[in-house]
This record gives structure tokens, C-alpha cells and sequence, in this order.
């Protein structure tokens, strides 16, 4: 269903868009507070890390059945349900730190709230890419998808922002009261946001799933593509857990400063995002995202090498902006390839992909913390994502050859 046959207006596409930022933002606060609350009110780095990966890990289970529904109901309503359970983690954790004394006992409620918000992004995230291609047409998706995903980026960068701006406000409990607000407004915008169901015939799960898989192991370009999305992926995690401790431990900011140095993730993602819009169709899409990783991964490891506040920030804002624009033209060119009958179970893949891949490496990065220390542990991470990045561009070839949406869409594109 494109945007022709659903009539849909530009004040609905820009509620659809506004829907994402306010989901995002909230999403990625929940993210942040749990990591942040282990480690500053519970004293764990391991415990950070387990909440983190319990925030990411059930799209590894649900995203698969997830990416099914999508393709068979009308994704706002996969939406809906999928932030209510957002918005039950936000509860949760304003509850356990409200009625529950003593720090070691609000460990559960830590947990409980980062598994309900990992059952929440398994779904809101792939319903909503799906949405996206039932509103806008084929010719805009590519575009469309960048800006989705610069929202995405957006949503990453302004969380641990949001958050110390309103712990310096009124505590804890503003945070997750904010949270709240931010998932039911998300929700009213998407009222007004049409979308339909497939109304194809039902297959059991596990076939459907299987049909996607095959459609993936089909295409080179996008297996590889998808492959290239796990390898960006790789930074998000010791990001947000290793971040916020080597900024209180090494670079010994105080509170507002440290949320300016996390903060900074914003801006750099959004100029990321803003220049993968110039350059998708000026540049070799392909190349471009194996230098892209390369670089930020170089730029990640040297925050490591650092105890200056302003050259860390530098290499931060670096890392962002280079690591946004990869995984932008990646998602573009997942969304440009993926064909209509399988488009939530592959989206479903990639989002499975965004979300396990940041919760293993966040889980991973605590250990590397605790057993490093936060220097060492950014300087090794951003080292091996480098490497990573070389070895990849050696034999992806069909990705290497690339050329990007706007040749594919001309039909210029070289079989891979």
C-alpha cells in the first residue's frame, strides 16, 4: 500500500515522523536509565550491562514472530501494543524506585523494567519501518527511510541528554514520569496515521519465517547488507555502557557536563544522517559504508586514548557521525532491495540485528569495564570494530560493488 492508494497527506506523514521521535527518545531514555541507574544507584557495571542486554535481547525470540505480523496486520496497530509494554517499563521503574527501600532490592524492578522494554522495541521498531513503506511511495521509501532513520539517531543521541537535564530538574522520578508522557503522546500521534493489513492467507510462523530467510540467502547484495548492519551495530553497545562511566571515572565531568559529552551523540548522528541523504546518491553506497564503520571505529578507540574533555568530545562527535552515516545508507538499501511480500520479516532481521547486536556488545562491555577499566576497554572496542570493518570490505563483494539506491532504482545497478 503506497501512498497513493492510501491518500495519506503531509500533516499525517509529518504526525507519522513525530510519532517516531517522541518513541525513540522515550525509547532510548529507558535504555540509558537503566544503565545509568545500575551503575550509579545500584553500583553495578555488570549489572548495567545485564539490564542493557535484557532492554535489547528478546528481539532475538520475538523479532522473528514480530517480522511475521507486520506482514500480515496493519503495523500501527503493532505500534500501539508495542509501546504500551514501553510504557510499562517506564511504570515499573518509577515504581521500584518510589515504594521499593534499600538498592539491592531494586534490582528486580531494574530487570523486570529492561525486559518489558526489550518485548516493546522488538516490535515497535520493525512495525514501524513497515509502516513507512504502506505511506510514502516506492520512489520516496529510500529517502524516507534515511529520515526515519536519522529520527532513530536522533532519538539515540538526545536520551542520556534528556536525562541529566531532568535529574538536575526534579530527580529520578521526573525522568521516568517524562518517559511516560513521551509514549502515550507518541501514541495519540499515531492516530491519525493510516495503515492496512496484507490480508493474505496464514501460513504457520515458522514457514513464514523460513520465506524470508530463503528470500535473504537469495540476494547477495542484501544478505551482505545485513551482514555489514551487525558490524555497525558493533559501537552502540559499549557506547552506552561504557560512555557514561569513563566520563565520570576519566574525564571526572559533573553531572550536566556529562550529559553534554553523551549528548553530543545528537547533533553528530543527525549530521551522519543529513550527510548519507547527500551522498546516497553521489557516491558508491557501498564503499562508502565500509570506510564509514572503519572510521568510526579508529575515532571510537581513540576517546579511549584520552583524559581531555574537549579532544574526547571531538572524537565522539567523529565517531557519530561517521557510524550514523553508514548504518543510514545500510537501512536505505535494505528498504530499496527488500521486496513487498517479505518486507517486515527482512526489516524484522535488520531490527533484530539493531537491537541484539548493542545488547551483546552493551552486556560484553561491562565485563571489558570491569575487568579494563573504561580507557582501555573504548581504546581495544574501537580497535577491533576497525579491523572488522577491513576484513569485511575484503570479501563482501557484492556489496563493495555497490553502487547505491539511486542506480538500482535506474536499473544501472550491477548484478552482485
Amino acid at each position: 500500500m503506497s501512498a497513493g492508494q492510501t491518500g495519506i497527506r503531509p500533516p499525517q506523514l509529518i504526525l507519522f515522523f513525530t510519532s517516531c521521535l517522541l518513541s525513540f527518545t522515550g525509547g532510548h531514555m529507558v535504555n540509558y536509565s537503566v544503565i545509568i541507574y545500575a551503575q550509579e544507584v545500584l553500583g553495578s557495571d555488570v549489572l548495567s550491562g545485564l539490564g542493557f542486554a535484557l532492554c535489547f535481547g528478546p528481539p532475538l525470540v520475538l523479532g522473528w514472530y514480530a517480522g511475521v505480523l507486520c506482514d500480515r496486520l496493519a503495523p500501527t496497530r503493532i505500534i500501539h501494543v508495542g509501546q504500551f509494554s514501553l510504557l510499562a517499563s517506564a511504570v515499573v521503574l518509577a515504581l521500584g524506585h518510589w515504594l521499593v527501600e534499600g538498592p539491592a532490592l531494586r534490582v528486580a524492578s531494574v530487570l523486570a523494567a529492561a525486559l518489558m522494554a526489550g518485548v516493546g522495541w522488538s516490535f515497535v521498531a520493525p512495525a514501524r519501518m513497515t509502516a513507512l513503506a504502506q505511506i510514502v511511495t516506492p520512489q520516496k521509501l529510500p529517502r524516507a527511510a534515511l529520515v526515519l532513520n536519522l529520527l532513530v539517531m536522533t532519538g539515540f543521541g538526545l536520551g542520556p541528554m534528556a536525562i541529566s537535564v531532568l535529574r538536575i530538574a526534579g530527580g529520578w522520578p521526573t525522568v521516568f514520569l517524562v518517559m511516560a508522557v513521551l509514549f502515550v503522546l507518541s501514541s495519540l500521534c499515531l492516530l491519525a496515521v493510516p495503515s492496512a493489513a496484507s490480508h493474505k492467507p496464514h501460513r504457520p510462523v515458522l514457514d513464514e519465517v523460513f520465506e524470508g530467510l530463503r528470500a535473504v540467502y537469495a540476494s547477495p547484495l542484501l544478505s551482505q547488507l545485513l551482514l555489514a548492519a551487525i558490524f555497525g551495530y558493533l559501537m552502540m553497545g559499549p557506547m552506552q555502557v561504557m560512555l557514561p562511566k569513563f566520563a565520570r571515572q576519566v574525564l571526572a565531568l559533573p553531572e550536566f557536563a556529562r550529559g553534554a559529552f553523551l549528548g553530543a551523540l545528537a547533533p553528530a548522528l543527525i549530521v551522519g544522517g543529513v550527510l548519507a541523504m547527500l551522498v546516497a546518491r553521489r557516491l558508491a553506497n557501498g564503499p562508502a559504508i565500509f570506510a564509514a564503520t572503519l572510521f568510526a571505529g579508529l575515532c571510537f578507540g581513540a576517546i579511549g586514548l584520552t583524559q581531555s574533555p574537549s579532544l574526547a568530545t571531538f572524537f565522539l562527535v567523529l565517531a557519530g557521525t561517521s557510524g550514523g552515516m553508514g548504518i543510514s545508507l545500510i537501512v536505505a538499501s535494505i528498504q530499496a532491495q527488500a521486496q513487498d511480500s517479505v518486507r517486515g520479516r527482512v526489516l524484522a532481521m535488520y531490527t533484530i540485528i539493531s537491537q541484539v547486536v548493542p545488547a551483546a556488545s552493551g552486556l560484553v562491555s561491562g565485563v571489558l569495564v570491569y575487568w579494563m577499566g573504561a580507557a582501555q576497554a573504548i581504546a581495544v572496542t574501537g580497535v577491533a570494530i576497525a579491523t572488522l570493518a577491513l576484513v569485511n570490505a575484503g570479501w563482501m563483494h557484492a556489496l563493495r560493488r555497490y553502487r547505491g539506491v539511486a542506480a538500482a532504482q535506474s536499473g544501472h545497478e550491477p548484478a552482485p
